[in-house]
């Protein structure tokens, strides 16, 4: 009996041994260099749902700005990364296996903050905000200040001639304050608001540093405008783009904002805004427009800086920049809003700032932009059978 006792409390303590020694691995794991060049340290608190994916991207040199957004393409496998700097490519595209494919060579984009793949099943095209204060520019030799621009055969910041006396810089140049639509390519292929000009008209729509935009599957638009300007809004736009409903008061009561950064829709008629000034996310019906609620208590550390939903819906991926962190959210069933649940934080290490992530649709990878760390980084769900979140 006793020889069986003996027998069992070895077992016991092997085993605690062995389990501490995993724990220890995988705290170390988390932590070790990347070899190519990224800066991995992170660690996970509550339910893991996500790991890091650090063969992702294959060569990190072709991050040499300050990454600030990124799309997915789930069908074409495609990853677009937006980043500022003086002389450095504003777009990079790799696959979400991690292999670069090209650099933008565009001068049309400024300081770009929001990106978004629209229509990624039928006609992909790229929505970019451009938070850049540029102004527009005339030549020295203009005589009519009131006449109309022309663009139409000129290159993207070109200057062209009207009546062979005025002339004008093109207004698609890279000027800030609009929000720009780009074929996969790259080619610049419309631009909303008032290039290089700060305003808060909505005939012609106007801008002051828009912070980021979302494209639903109807056509239907959601911009939210203010990451510091002089407007906290949030617009609807029909599909031929015209304003259906806009909430644009600055403050913290219902409906108002202060500097709303992110928005999402999800499938259930509702707008999710990260209202990152008043660090809470507000929602909203997508139809009416008409405020449902906000969460605020999850927040009371940092700011809410990025908000999207996993492909099932389950949970909200909400980025607090400040705190480092990655959060994952609870998300309400249809009717409710109640109160913010945190289930999972991916902890990041101190300065990696991230900013925006997005989500792929098909296998359930985040995509997260870090302007501490100047990178993008992918992190793969933990999965059950075949399923994804």
């Amino acid at each position: 009996m006793k020889r069986r006792s003996h027998s069992c409390l070895i077992a016991m303590t092997m085993g605690i041994v062995f389990l501490l020694m995993a724990v220890l691995y995988g705290t170390i794991n988390s932590q070790l260099p990347n070899a190519s060049g990224l800066k991995t340290d992170y660690r996970l608190l509550g339910r893991p749902l996500f790991k890091l994916d650090i063969s992702w991207p294959k060569y990190t040199e072709h991050f040499t700005g300050d990454v600030f957004g990124v799309a997915v393409n789930q069908y074409a496998g495609l990853v677009y990364v937006a980043q500022r700097g003086d002389n450095v490519p504003k777009v990079l595209v790799f696959t979400t296996d991690g292999d670069f494919i090209q650099a933008w060579n565009t001068t049309t984009l400024e300081m770009p903050h929001g990106i978004f793949l629209a229509n990624a099943s039928t006609n992909p095209s790229i929505w970019i905000t451009d938070v850049g204060n540029g102004e527009f520019k005339r030549h020295p030799d203009c005589v009519n200040p009131e006449v109309t621009l022309s663009c139409q055969g000129a290159g993207p910041g070109d200057y062209t001639a009207v009546d062979n006396k005025a002339l004008f810089r093109c207004a698609a140049g890279p000027y800030g304050h609009s929000i720009k639509q780009y074929s996969p390519a790259g080619k610049l292929l419309q631009v909303l608001g008032s290039p290089g000009k700060a305003g808060s008209g909505v005939n012609p729509l106007q801008f002051d540093q828009p912070a980021e935009i979302f494209v639903h599957s109807s056509g239907e638009i959601y911009i939210v405008d203010g990451d510091g300007g002089m407007n906290n809004r949030l617009i609807k736009l029909s599909k031929d783009l015209q304003v259906m409903w806009m909430h644009g008061e600055k403050g913290s009561g219902m409906a108002e904002f202060y500097i709303p950064h992110s928005v999402a829709v999800d499938s259930f008629q509702r707008v999710w805004v990260a209202d990152r000034g008043n660090k809470r996310i507000q929602v909203f019906n997508s139809m009416t427009g008409d405020w449902l609620g906000s969460w605020g208590s999850c927040f009371t550390e940092d700011a809410p800086y990025s908000v999207r939903l996993t492909p099932d819906q389950k949970y909200f991926v909400v980025v607090q920049l400040n705190t480092n962190q990655i959060s994952l959210l609870e998300a309400p069933p249809v009717g409710v809003i109640g109160q913010c649940k945190v289930v999972s934080v991916i902890q990041l290490a101190e300065d990696i700032k991230p900013h925006l992530v997005d989500v792929d649709l098909k296998t359930g990878a985040l995509y997260v932009a870090e302007i501490g760390a100047q990178q993008a980084q992918k992190f793969t769900p933990f999965t059950l059978g075949t399923g994804v979140l």
